[in-house]
């Protein structure tokens, strides 16, 4: 873990301490939660900024790992306009709250309408600067090449998650099929009684996360697998992540809450596991590595 930071805190100390401030005011909220028991849209009012503390929190830190992973500092204007833009969100969404008002598709033709439209603007920035980092590791040279293969699928399905965004703000909310504020489920609100295009855009957005950690459980559960087999498992599992996002847009936009699926979808995820799985098997068939030599893929330090 300290070398993570360690990392992190050298690839952009911006992110990286923002990504901080994020962790300390998650707890902030939670006590706020608890003691603040008001709710807004069905919802508890406290609950929208918790959790976007918590993605930031998680998306900052992860940012200033993948610069960190650079072989010379870099990006560094880029990372202190993801800063910005990240500050300017949680402001207004933790604002809103305090005021009892809505942060998002706010449609009152005041303060909140001209916030959403600020909140918006943030939104599309931080879409265009992932993309810059991610253009930058397609760029660089990288000598485990499991690992940034990890990063860029990770940097491309986050930018696809994003785009869920982009699918809400044209939609006028997160429900599809249903008005936003109904039934959720516990704690992450997301819609039972109708499609969200929320689960799509935590999915995606968190791939940053989630396919380096891939990288990391194959150095420590499978440290003997040559690098042709690593580099298989990170692209068929990038791969089968793209379709799951792609599929859980697709159940939204027709209305189907996530644990409420239909055939259709039921048969697409079938034949999307199976392929996933399919991929894997033939991946593995890489020969180990041979004895002495110490796989590089979780080299993360």
């Amino acid at each position: 873990m300290d070398s993570l930071l360690r990392t992190a805190r050298r690839g952009h100390p911006g992110l990286f301490w923002t990504g901080m401030a994020m962790v300390a005011l998650t707890a902030g909220l939670l006590v706020l939660a608890v003691l603040d028991q008001r709710e807004l849209l069905g919802a508890p009012l406290w609950f929208k900024p918790l959790k976007f503390a918590i993605s930031f929190a998680f998306y900052l830190l992860a940012l200033a790992w993948l610069l960190g992973r650079l072989p010379r500092p870099a990006l560094r204007w880029t990372g202190w306009a993801i800063v910005a833009a990240s500050v300017i969100e949680i402001v207004i969404i933790a604002g809103q709250a305090a005021r009892g008002e809505r942060s998002h598709f706010n449609d009152d033709g005041g303060i909140g309408t001209a916030l959403f439209g600020v909140m918006g603007a943030a939104a599309a920035g931080l879409m265009l600067l992932t993309a810059a980092i991610g253009v930058r590791f397609l760029r660089e040279r990288a000598e485990e090449r499991d690992l940034a293969s990890a990063i860029r699928f990770g940097l491309g399905l986050s930018l696809v998650g994003m785009v869920s965004g982009i699918l809400m703000s044209i939609n006028g909310g997160h429900a599809v099929g249903v008005a936003d504020g109904g039934p959720g489920l516990p704690l992450l609100g997301w819609s039972t009684t109708g499609g969200d295009l929320r689960v799509a855009h935590f999915v995606g957005l968190h791939a940053v996360q989630a396919m380096p950690l891939l990288v990391a459980v194959l150095a420590g559960w499978a440290p003997r697998l040559d690098l042709a087999a690593r580099l298989g498992v990170v692209r068929v599992v990038g791969t089968g992540y793209l379709g799951l996002v792609l599929l859980l847009t697709w159940q939204a936009l027709r209305g189907q809450p996530l644990l409420a699926p239909d055939l259709v979808t039921l048969v697409t995820l079938g034949v999307l596991l199976a392929g996933t799985a399919v991929g894997l098997r033939a991946a593995l068939r890489g020969r180990p590595a041979p004895a002495g030599i110490r796989a590089t893929a979780g080299s993360l330090s």
